[in-house]
């Protein structure tokens, strides 16, 4: 697996084309501009985790070694303070912290901040994350640059997505349901 993270890209390689990197913006059902990246210590982007979130959204999540997880979410939405004001179930921490929102729970936490009509979000659990590193993870949040976009972009033309996973508990005949027949395991 690659671990780097996605982040400023320092090579001397020329941009790559930005009508590919539209094109592939467009097969992930999303918009260059809203894909976003960010660094945080000891967190790497896990390739396989980005996606299309909602309409034409992003979402992407970066990992640690230890299973420490950071979810990036980018939506076109009116009001990050919303995250505070309509959040489904209690919440212990609600506010303003610089440009963004901070919002916490026994459970989770996460910052919010608004920009170009988009709201991100970088979020995670409380026992994988901790708040000052969320807090560098959403300050360095940014929209990807054409070389960010190449190396978070998935390929044109690559089997993500492409063609169904085969599977070994289908039936060949009848409705299709999985086959749950207890065997010699089971």
């Amino acid at each position: 697996p690659d671990a780097r993270a996605a982040g400023p890209s320092g090579s001397a390689a020329p941009a790559p084309d930005r009508a590919e990197l539209e094109a592939r913006s467009a097969a992930l059902q999303t918009v260059a501009e809203h894909v976003w990246v960010t660094e945080a210590p000891g967190f790497a982007l896990a390739r396989q985790s980005v996606g299309v979130l909602g309409d034409d959204g992003f979402g992407s999540a970066y990992t640690a070694p230890d299973g420490g997880r950071i979810q990036l979410s980018v939506e076109r939405r009116p009001h990050a303070a919303a995250d505070c004001t309509d959040a489904a179930g209690p919440a212990t921490t609600c506010e303003r912290d610089g440009e963004q929102w901070y919002r916490a729970s026994e459970s989770g936490h996460a910052y919010a901040r608004e920009q170009d009509g988009l709201v991100v979000t970088l979020s995670g659990t409380r026992q994988e994350v901790n708040r000052e590193t969320l807090r560098a993870a959403a300050l360095a949040a940014h929209r990807a640059d054409d070389r960010e976009l190449d190396e978070v972009l998935p390929p044109l033309g690559g089997s993500s997505g492409q063609q169904p996973v085969e599977r070994g508990d289908l039936p060949p005949v009848g409705d299709g349901a999985p086959n749950n027949d207890v065997g010699a395991s089971g």
